[in-house]
C-alpha cells in the first residue's frame, strides 16, 4: 500500500496526528510537509 493511499484513507485529524508524530520522532518539518502534501507553516501550526 502506498503512502498516498494511506493518506486518502485517513481523516484530516489522523493525518495531522501522524505528521506531528513524525516531526517529534526526528523528521524535519520540510520532509513531513512534502510527504503529507502541506506547507511547512501548516506543520508548524500543528506542533504543540
Amino acid at each position: 500500500m502506498t503512502l498516498r493511499r494511506v493518506l486518502v484513507e485517513m481523516s484530516v485529524m489522523e493525518q495531522r496526528y501522524h505528521a506531528v508524530q513524525e516531526v517529534l520522532a526526528g523528521s524535519t518539518v520540510t520532509d513531513v510537509a512534502e510527504r503529507f502534501g502541506v506547507s511547512r507553516q501548516a506543520v508548524h501550526r500543528w506542533l504543540p
